[in-house]
């Protein structure tokens, strides 16, 4: 328990004395909020969800998608 202790104080403290890190930290999760909540609706939406009612007419179509032949030139 007292390691589990010593190495959250660790970073803890790392993260507290931190300058430029903090700000490059906020950077990154404002980031990853922009990516995962606003753009991820907008250009990956539910392709299956919406073309298919039931799991079965999912399945079949992943299927039939990945095991279909490819053409090449």
């Amino acid at each position: 328990m007292n390691v589990l202790k010593r190495v959250f104080l660790f970073y803890y403290e790392g993260f507290k004395s931190m300058t430029v890190g903090k700000t490059l930290w906020m950077i990154i999760i404002i980031k990853l909020v922009i990516m995962f909540l606003v753009l991820k609706p907008f250009f990956f939406p539910n392709y299956l969800k919406t073309n298919f009612d039931t799991d079965e007419e999912r399945i079949d179509h992943v299927i039939k998608e990945l095991t279909k032949p490819v053409i090449s030139d």
